[in-house]
């Protein structure tokens, strides 16, 4: 997925013009701490809530202030991997999205990110987890699917979990099959350490852990 893919027009970028209170205002009705700033097409720098302190007086310009961030953005075909990366590197809540003339095109927010995260990784789909503890010179995502499919499965979503200084990593896999016990067995016959095994169905709470957490983000 490309980023122009993820971009909202939910949340309107701030002008020079505007004051203090009216961004202060803009950040709490969509809870977010940053906001970028554009003149028609052109993107200035990304506001942070932080920015806006050292001004006691409200109806300042945001024009007026300096800007913490060096002007953080992704262009429109970057892959959404580089979007994750500076959500994480920066600490953001919104990035921009620029096209290849570095004119602005929209933001794509936390929220659009954690959505798009949660169907990444299938957390909404009932199923079982399993986590693997390899080697990193055994890690054979081809191999391991084959033992998921001998048992009538498929897995719907995986990820790594690496260690400092060590060849040690953890692989989670996300079963589309409630009953993981036969694919368990399999995976203990070709020798794999079984770290962990989570069982999930559509009466569990998984959602509404979900649901709580997004609650939670938008707070």
């Amino acid at each position: 997925m490309l980023a122009i893919e993820l971009i909202s027009d939910v949340i309107p970028p701030v002008h020079t013009s505007d004051s203090i209170q009216k961004v202060l205002d803009r950040m709490a009705e969509f809870h977010v701490r940053h906001l970028p700033i554009v003149n028609e097409d052109q993107f200035l720098g990304l506001l942070s809530e932080q920015d806006t302190l050292a001004e006691p007086d409200h109806e300042v310009q945001i024009g007026a202030l300096g800007l913490s961030l060096v002007n953080p953005y992704v262009l429109e075909d970057q892959h959404i991997y580089d979007v994750i990366r500076l959500f994480y590197e920066q600490q953001l809540t919104v990035v921009p999205v620029l096209d290849n003339k570095r004119n602005y095109l929209g933001i794509i927010s936390i929220n659009a990110m954690n959505e798009y995260f949660a169907k990444l990784t299938s957390v909404a789909q009932p199923g079982g987890i399993i986590v693997l503890e390899i080697n990193s010179r055994n890690n054979s995502l081809a191999h391991m699917a084959q033992i998921v499919e001998s048992d009538n499965a498929q897995i719907l979503s995986s990820y790594i979990s690496t260690y400092p200084d060590s060849t040690r990593m953890d692989v989670t896999l996300k079963i589309n099959k409630q009953d993981i016990s036969g694919i368990v067995a399999s995976f203990l016959r070709y020798e794999y350490d079984i770290k962990a095994t989570f069982n999930h169905s559509d009466n569990d709470n998984s959602m509404d852990r979900y649901d709580s957490l997004m609650n939670y983000l938008n707070l």
